[in-house]
């Protein structure tokens, strides 16, 4: 008897441990930054991508075919491109109140302006040019601005801080030669947040997720009041109220949502945009069902031929399936590029990509000097 008790609690013991090591890896972000491709590096994940691009270029003979996607936005919205000027795209209608700022204006300033155009906390501010979220902060206080202003080194958007609880990013395409388009992708995005069990701290509840625990340094730099917070048992608690998925979000696939209102939504909304055939509206709105109706949403940005089909980032989508989205939206990029440059829109000569691109990289330069 003696012996079957001891075999027992060796079983237990056993699969206890294994539960440990199983959550302890479940948690952990190196393991979650080989095992899940969402992690992934940029230039490890779209590698293989290249070949296709490579391809493309051989077909419609330039590198830089891509400009001709979006006439009307800077380098076809690949890359480098404002976006104060893609807002002056944009009917003022779908749009939250935006402007711009340079980077040396001073508090006493910042302030005059917020008065002027009728703002108040909180609100955005985000670079004029700038991707994957960098930089781009919900501002509460007049503290989170002083520290903003102090660190920011380019022009920056202060923008009116949409509060509808549903951030979407739609992906939207229409051929030159046709008046109706389409929606090919819908992300949902989910915001980094945690859930109270009424014992732990928002900190230790962190240390449960991967995804959670990458964030951590971010929040301890910001957040030291909120982390020691414990949440009620079932209490959703939000770390971050930026939607980008280097930023914490998780993306899911929301495909299921496009319909033929959705559709004819973008489609009223994008023939007013000139230019523009190509690319993401990410926007938040009050509900699917006021979207559909084309009711109470609002675009907080407009990415052109560099944007991604991000549902493809839900967890366990499937790798190859996320290669095959990519590489048919980029079908669909070159097809329209060489439709718009036999309506006489021009791709980029290589001398102006090249020079487009050291553009670019000499601005990412000054903005971590």
């Amino acid at each position: 008897m003696n012996i079957a008790f001891e075999t027992e609690s060796q079983v237990e013991e056993q699969s206890a441990q294994r539960k440990t090591s199983y959550e302890r890896l479940k948690s952990s972000v190196v393991w979650a930054k080989i095992s899940r491709w969402e992690f992934w590096p940029f230039s490890v994940f779209y590698f293989p991508v290249m070949f296709y691009w490579a391809w493309l270029s051989l077909k419609t003979r330039s590198f830089f075919f891509f400009t001709a996607s979006n006439p009307t936005i800077e380098f076809g919205g690949m890359l480098g491109e404002s976006k104060e000027k893609i807002f002056n795209l944009i009917p003022d209608q779908y749009i939250p109140k935006t402007y711009k700022l340079n980077a040396d204006v001073d508090l006493e300033s910042f302030l005059e302006r917020l008065r002027m155009e009728s703002l108040d906390y909180p609100f955005i501010l985000k670079p004029d040019i700038g991707e994957r979220g960098w930089m781009v902060e919900l501002i509460k206080n007049e503290k989170d601005l002083t520290d903003y202003l102090g660190r920011i080194q380019v022009d920056f958007l202060v923008q009116e801080y949409v509060t509808y609880d549903v951030e979407l990013g739609v992906f939207y395409y229409r051929y030159p030669n046709c008046d109706r388009g389409t929606v090919s992708s819908i992300v949902m995005k989910e915001m980094l947040s945690v859930t109270g069990d009424g014992i732990r701290s928002v900190v230790d509840l962190m240390t449960d997720d991967a995804r959670a625990k990458m964030h951590l340094p971010h929040l301890k730099s910001k957040e030291q009041d909120l982390l020691m917070q414990i949440p009620k048992r079932g209490e959703r608690v939000e770390l971050n109220p930026i939607g980008n998925h280097s930023r914490g979000t998780t993306f899911l696939n929301g495909n299921h949502l496009i319909d033929p209102r959705l559709i004819k939504v973008f489609d009223k909304v994008s023939a007013q945009i000139d230019g523009f055939y190509f690319g993401r509206y990410d926007l938040r709105c009050r509900s699917v069902g006021d979207l559909y109706n084309g009711e109470h949403f609002k675009i907080l940005e407009l990415n052109g031929a560099g944007a991604e089909p991000a549902h493809i980032y839900q967890p366990g989508f499937s790798l190859i399936q996320a290669y095959k989205d990519i590489i048919h939206h980029l079908k669909v990029l070159a097809d329209i590029s060489m439709l718009n440059k036999k309506n006489g829109i021009p791709y980029y000569r290589f001398g102006r990509g090249l020079k487009e691109i050291m553009k670019i990289r000499k601005y990412n330069q000054q903005k971590v000097s």
